[in-house]
């Protein structure tokens, strides 16, 4: 029987197929050829295609089980890191996700039998914590990088300094409430006794004649009032002193708060002011070209359009070969004014343009955005920040 047609409805449904999902077990790793039957895996294992990769592995087999041994820690290690970040998971899940790629390493071709096996040599490396539970095997990614430890550090010290300060005001408020309790207790308090007569007959007489009799009663009560008069000035100097002191130990508190909300402030709007920036600019549709010389001078300086998104699965443009590469092997294509280009980094990522002309003293090119909400508008972008569109 015949091969069907191109745009027979039996080829339509065999294309329909092949886009999905198939069991595992009928997917040979080293031919990377997936069958969607038991019938189709037999007769793939007989042809001659799988036979001399099977020749290919049989010379150094463990070559071949350690690189997709890799691969296949290494996907699952970055898809933890990027999907659930330092949370704690069931391992199930992860790998669920995994395989849900249809182009992932398998784990029968790994030195893994199963997935509790991994699990348990993931924690044993110190690239998870691992914990056994009566639902299963949970893990947690551990975030080494050096950037996170030196965030995570600067925290803990400003924890620590503010803890400090707080600490040290409260002290510095407690000693002057101590020191204005010993100053009161030192006060002599005036003693208030009940008037009474020694003799009950002797009669009350005021002398209002002589001078002298008004001048010594008139001195003496002065002396009394001046001396009442400083000993309420001299409490009111303690009091207002201790006040005094408490009011700057608080307005030190505030001033210190209000200056860190200043430059928190601050620095969202200098955060704010820069444009977003990632790590990861691979783009699918985008035209790059091959930078590195490890493919040899056929892929070399070589353009290639861009398939996946976090990995540089790339299709030449000439050859039409499909390769696996790392986003630092590509760079970016500038394209002939007119042509459309993608922005792939800055505060209009994911935005297509359309290239107006070059400016070669600044390395940046002047585009016109095609889309988004500020379509029309002109903008200056870097040589790395946009590609040609494929």
């Amino acid at each position: 029987m015949g091969k069907a047609d191109f745009l027979s409805p039996k080829a339509i449904s065999n294309r329909i197929k092949s886009k999905g999902l198939q069991k595992l077990r009928w997917y040979c790793q080293m031919c990377q050829k997936q069958c969607r039957d038991e019938n189709g895996f037999k007769c793939h294992c007989m042809s001659e295609s799988h036979q001399r990769q099977l020749l290919l592995a049989s010379e150094n087999p463990r070559k071949f089980m350690d690189f997709f041994s890799h691969e296949f820690k290494s996907g699952f290690v970055e898809l933890l890191r990027r999907r659930f970040g330092t949370k704690r998971v069931h391992n199930n899940i992860v790998y669920n996700e995994y395989i849900s790629d249809r182009e992932h390493i398998h784990m029968n071709a790994t030195r893994w039998e199963t997935l509790t096996d991994f699990t348990k040599w993931l924690g044993r490396q110190g690239l998870c914590k691992v914990d056994e539970t009566p639902k299963g095997w949970y893990v947690q990614y551990i975030d080494r990088d050096p950037e996170t430890i030196r965030r995570q550090e600067e925290l803990a010290r400003r924890k620590k300094h503010e803890l400090d300060d707080e600490e040290r005001s409260a002290k510095f408020i407690e000693e002057q409430v101590r020191r204005g309790r010993n100053a009161k207790e030192e006060e002599e308090d005036p003693v208030y006794t009940e008037l009474k007569r020694e003799n009950e007959e002797e009669k009350i007489a005021f002398n209002l004649g002589a001078a002298a009799a008004l001048a010594g009663p008139s001195t003496s009560s002065s002396l009394v009032a001046s001396s009442a008069l400083k000993k309420a000035s001299s409490s009111s100097s303690v009091k207002r002193k201790d006040t005094s002191l408490v009011t700057e130990a608080r307005d030190k508190k505030k001033k210190s708060a209000l200056e860190q909300i200043i430059e928190m402030e601050e620095r969202k709007k200098k955060q704010q002011q820069q444009p977003p920036r990632t790590e990861h600019w691979l783009e699918p549709g985008i035209v790059v070209k091959v930078v590195t010389k490890r493919l040899g001078d056929k892929y070399h300086k070589k353009k290639a359009v861009i398939m996946e998104k976090y990995t540089a699965v790339v299709k030449m443009v000439d050859s039409g070969d499909k390769l696996k590469l790392d986003q630092n092997h590509v760079e970016t294509v500038i394209p002939a004014p007119g042509k459309r280009v993608r922005i792939l980094n800055g505060s209009h990522r994911d935005t297509e343009a359309v290239l107006e002309g070059i400016d070669e003293k600044n390395f940046c090119a002047m585009l016109t955005l095609d889309s988004g909400p500020h379509k029309g508008k002109r903008v200056d972008v870097a040589y790395e920040d946009f590609s040609k569109l494929a």
